[in-house]
């Protein structure tokens, strides 16, 4: 089975954020949100349920989703996909990439093209990760120019490209490279059950591939 397939379906890109009852925010990048009903204004989403972006979610019921455009840069999916809001306030030092709605909850201005806020009104255990289906409470444009940025944009034009093939007779190691992220595990065999600690992909989203030492 070729599980490369599942990459011609079209993903968007989404920061997804949320605040606990302490006040605590935090926030990651997803890749699967859809609208399910005009009316109600509805929309559907799924997040790892390792994030503790989505512990925020299921404490509080309610997030915001930032649409991240093709105007997106690199450091906005290390800040918000590289990184666990349970270690760092991925927040600090970003004053001038987001702002709060109405309901409080940050969202994101850098690079996006849109935000919607909700409130859950349903969720449904399905493996790794929760499928959350919320009302939508505010919603604004903020660049109507912009395309929205897709999986394969990302693939594409944002992440920075793999290394260079090791130059004939150089020294060399195998490893298996994270094709979402780029996260190296280093070693001749990779789990079957491994997760990439950054991205939380399994590892059928890795790659053998030869580095140089």
């Amino acid at each position: 089975m070729d599980t490369s397939a599942l990459f011609k379906i079209s993903y968007g890109l989404f920061v997804l954020t949320a605040k606990g009852k302490d006040g605590r925010k935090s926030g990651c990048i997803i890749n699967t949100a859809m609208q399910v009903t005009s009316n109600p204004v509805r929309i559907c989403f799924t997040v790892n349920k390792a994030n503790f972006t989505h512990d925020l979610v299921l404490e509080s019921g309610r997030f915001t989703l930032s649409v991240l455009s093709e105007k997106a840069s690199f450091a906005t999916f290390q800040r918000f996909g590289f990184q666990s809001g349970r270690d760092v306030d991925k927040f600090a030092g970003f004053e001038d990439g987001f702002q709060c709605g109405a309901n409080g909850l940050p969202y994101i201005t850098a690079g996006t093209n849109a935000w919607l806020s909700g409130e859950v009104v349903q969720h449904f255990d399905v493996g790794t990760h929760r499928l959350f289906v919320a009302d939508v409470t505010d919603m604004a444009v903020l660049d109507d120019k912009t395309p929205s940025a897709t999986y394969t944009y990302y693939q594409e034009h944002i992440k920075p490209k793999p290394q260079a093939a090791p130059k004939p007779g150089a020294k060399t190691k195998t490893v298996w490279r994270c094709r979402i992220c780029g996260y190296i595990y280093e070693g001749e065999t990779l789990p079957p059950d491994f997760v990439c600690p950054i991205c939380k992909h399994g590892a059928s989203d890795f790659e053998k591939v030869e580095v140089e030492i």
